[in-house]
């Protein structure tokens, strides 16, 4: 993919690094004027720990060698938790997120603290990891890839009077977002190794929480793949299923990069900034 960025500007612009156990990506934009965009993907070997393939990335990705604005760094993680902003405190962060996830050893306990929503994400990565971050980027912001899509969807799904369930899909796992005029119900990442999981998960989702099969709406984003795979098995129970639009949210972007391309959890940062 074409990089067209002046990197002598790059300390007016945003880097997104995604970490993800099925790869690595990263995306720079310029929030001046909303045009200059980059996206690229990195291999990971999974024989290796995270930390050992996040030295490898950033000594062999030019790109990240310069002086950014703002950096980001995205875990895409099922180690994560929420809870209401009103419970949150600081010196609880670690005893609240392992009544709900299984400790790990070496891991250092982040938060995402989420106005929109009124609630917080708890969640992990390992120290090393998170060293070597911190070291190459000393002013990194860290989020589990959950917090920007909620934040987003916060503000989307205030739109009309129907309650509605986001499908973020991913290569073996998908995140569900479910909401009520911008009230958060249910947020929880599920395994998905193939199409009938899938289905499976989003429908008794649905039914647990009494969506109207007539009414209230779908939205789906992530792999297209995947997306086309059950959107027709979706429809004969639901009958609003739409595809979210990236194309629509970066209407002012002028860049070659396809938007379709990055991922819904980076695109949901940008739109949040």
């Amino acid at each position: 993919m074409t990089n067209s960025l002046d990197y002598s500007k790059s300390e007016q612009y945003t880097l997104s690094i995604r970490l993800s156990t099925d790869g690595f990506s990263f995306s720079i934009y310029n929030p001046i004027s909303g045009s200059d965009l980059f996206h690229r993907t990195y291999p990971i070997n999974t024989q290796r720990s995270m930390a050992a393939n996040v030295k490898a990335f950033l000594a062999a990705t030019e790109e990240l060698k310069h002086k950014f604005k703002h950096v980001n760094i995205l875990i895409h993680s099922p180690r994560y938790t929420i809870i209401p902003l009103e419970l949150f405190e600081d010196e609880h962060m670690e005893t609240l997120f392992y009544q709900n996830v299984k400790e790990f050893k070496n891991e250092i306990v982040l938060c995402n603290i989420l106005g929109k929503s009124n609630s917080v994400i708890l969640f992990s990565l390992d120290k090393l990891t998170h060293l070597l971050l911190s070291e190459h980027f000393h002013s990194a912001r860290f989020f589990s890839s959950i917090s920007p899509q909620i934040e987003y969807l916060t503000i989307k799904s205030r739109q009309g009077n129907t309650c509605k369930m986001y499908i973020n899909i991913h290569q073996g796992d998908i995140d569900a977002i479910c909401m009520n005029k911008g009230k958060l119900l249910l947020v929880n990442s599920f395994p998905t190794p193939n199409a009938n999981d899938l289905v499976y998960y989003i429908l008794n989702i649905w039914k647990q929480l009494e969506y109207d099969q007539t009414r209230d709406e779908l939205h789906l984003t992530g792999i297209n793949e995947r997306k086309k795979e059950i959107t027709k098995e979706l429809q004969k129970y639901i009958s609003h299923v739409y595809s979210i639009n990236p194309h629509a949210e970066f209407s002012g972007s002028e860049s070659n990069v396809r938007i379709e391309d990055i991922p819904f959890d980076i695109q949901s940062l940008i739109l949040c900034e």
